[in-house]
């Protein structure tokens, strides 16, 4: 199941993320989600602007994402090219607790039933997110960059 995220989640969540950045960082990928990113603000200001999602069984979460609508500024630029120039959604920050397989798909089948083209983007070394964007129907797009200049490799679904 998925609903928004409140306030109240927002420990958990912090838990999640500390996980996931474990997770990422001894399955070579030391470098993305270093620090504190995503922090209590970062969190706070999704669930402020209905963005952010808990995924949940039985009460207890076991993920959670971003997704947010309309166009994301760090897409305006693109190494590449993006295959429609339609309205959509993007996922970001999403990220699990490793209890539950099967969180990357959950996701994107919630997505798709809100948005008909959808976008993505991760680091170039998180290859399991790399290949369950592309498990997914994801196809590549090209090079993004962050607002501090990193890279990042973005993808697109369309319906």
């Amino acid at each position: 199941m998925i609903r928004q995220a409140t306030e109240k989640d927002i420990p958990r969540l912090l838990e999640i993320y500390s996980s996931a950045k474990t997770f990422m960082h001894t399955n070579g990928n030391p470098n993305q989600w270093n620090g504190a990113y995503p922090d209590k603000d970062v969190l706070r200001a999704d669930i402020e602007k209905g963005n952010l999602y808990a995924m949940y069984d039985g009460g207890r979460i076991y993920g959670c994402f971003a997704l947010i609508g309309g166009d994301d500024p760090t897409y305006a630029y693109i190494e590449g090219g993006w295959k429609s120039d339609s309205p959509y959604g993007t996922i970001h920050r999403i990220a699990g607790d490793g209890t539950k397989h099967g969180i990357m798909r959950e996701c994107f089948d919630f997505a798709r039933g809100k948005y008909d083209h959808l976008r993505v983007d991760t680091h170039e070394d998180n290859k399991p997110m790399q290949n369950a964007v592309k498990k997914c129907g994801f196809e590549y797009a090209g090079v993004i960059y962050l607002k501090d200049g990193s890279p990042r490799l973005a993808f697109e679904w369309n319906k």
